[in-house]
């Protein structure tokens, strides 16, 4: 096993930062998934780790030692590329065997070694093929099986998966999964697929634009998203971001928007007297669709600025298109100028044209700072005369 340290790493282009400032630390057995969309430098990183490409500042350390300046090939990292890279004239056997030989390792250790890894990855009967004769997922164990004979301290797989197809992208993750658990050994992963984030990963670094915006098991990430990027991009449909305004009113914090009126369960800002209607702030709020309940318009519901009812936060919308995924239906509804998402099973019941009103639960909304984008969380204002006051900080 190998504890990866990444200190403070940046690669510059030019005037182009494509990783800026970032630190991770790796723990031994631990899947790490570099989670970003095209462009993030996601890549960029996971081949600084490996030694491909150095670092323009910081450091690499591997179990401790500082290997920046250390050659790929003596990192004890393998790498596992997304175009497979093998070589089209020699067999399975020789490619899953080719870094050994070039070790000049003996040869009936090679045998044996490859032997052990072709059982691993049901290789076994595809010994004597070569790479033209495999289908896609054949050649990306032939690819994993390369990287695994040579029994190294860390896997390092670059978007392995991409290639392949929804059904055998599906099959080939569960191995990878059962081959980390197996061996215990650790992976850095990396991809701008959320489900193989979520699905592999014991832990995730969103990047974007170069910079680390939040690491965390993936039920931290999904759950508690520390940035509007982070809760943009994870989910799918991701989370809805509205901008509105949090105000006080009947003595309660509201994030209220156009058709949108969100009670916070938090006591006012400031102090007693001051005008109750007042915006404090501009925020975004954030919900995810699963967590919206959806019915049409009923007589007697109070309009959306006379605030919700129940606790809850009420939406006022427009159901403009319905996706039937089988099991579930997604229903997209105009909210104010605003698109929000709401999932549910299938069949929910959703009318295209028709009004309605949307409900989430308190505790399932999210705020974020409208400047930086960063999460708000909320802390006791020392200074107020009112000690159920809260102040908006940002993470």
């Amino acid at each position: 096993m190998s504890r990866i340290t990444v200190e403070n790493v940046t690669r510059r282009y030019g005037d182009v930062r494509a990783v800026d400032g970032v630190g991770l630390d790796v723990a031994h057995g631990d899947f790490l998934v570099l989670l970003g969309p095209s462009g993030c430098g996601k890549s960029t990183l996971l081949r600084m780790i490996a030694g491909l490409i150095p670092p323009s500042e910081g450091r690499v350390l591997v179990d401790g030692n500082d290997v920046t300046e250390t050659p790929a090939r003596d990192r004890d990292l393998a790498m596992v590329f997304q175009s497979y890279a093998l070589y089209p004239h020699l067999t399975v056997e020789r490619n899953i065997g080719f870094p050994l030989r070039a070790r000049k390792t003996r040869k009936a250790d090679i045998r044996r070694r490859v032997t052990e890894v072709a059982d691993i990855l049901d290789l076994g009967a595809l010994l004597s093929r070569r790479p033209r004769e495999l289908s896609g997922g054949q050649r990306q164990r032939v690819a994993l099986g390369r990287a695994l004979v040579r029994d190294p301290g860390a896997f390092l797989m670059d978007e392995p998966l991409s290639n392949l197809d929804a059904q055998l992208r599906t099959a080939t993750r569960t191995e990878i999964t059962e081959l980390h658990r197996r061996l215990g050994r650790t992976f850095v992963y990396v991809t701008h697929d959320q489900v193989e984030a979520m699905t592999m990963a014991t832990s995730v670094a969103v990047l974007n634009r170069g910079r680390l915006e939040q690491i965390g098991t993936p039920t931290e990430v999904y759950d508690t998203p520390a940035s509007a990027f982070v809760a943009g991009f994870m989910g799918s449909p991701p989370m809805n971001l509205l901008d509105a305004e949090i105000v006080t009113r009947d003595g309660r914090l509201h994030a209220v928007a156009a058709g949108v009126d969100a009670p916070l369960g938090l006591g006012h800002l400031g102090k007693p007297g001051e005008p109750g209607e007042q915006a404090q702030r501009p925020a975004i709020l954030g919900v995810r669709p699963e967590h919206l309940s959806l019915r049409p318009v009923a007589d007697g519901d109070p309009a959306p600025e006379a605030g919700g009812s129940g606790g809850g936060a009420t939406l006022h919308g427009l159901v403009r298109t319905v996706e039937n995924l089988g099991s579930e239906e997604i229903a997209h509804c105009r909210v104010g100028s605003a698109e929000v998402a709401v999932r549910a099973r299938r069949p929910a019941g959703f009318t295209v044209g028709e009004s309605v009103v949307l409900t989430v639960r308190p505790e399932h909304t999210h705020l974020f700072d409208r400047e930086s984008g960063r999460r708000l969380v909320w802390q006791p204002d020392r200074d107020a005369s009112v000690p159920a006051a809260r102040v908006p900080v940002a993470t």
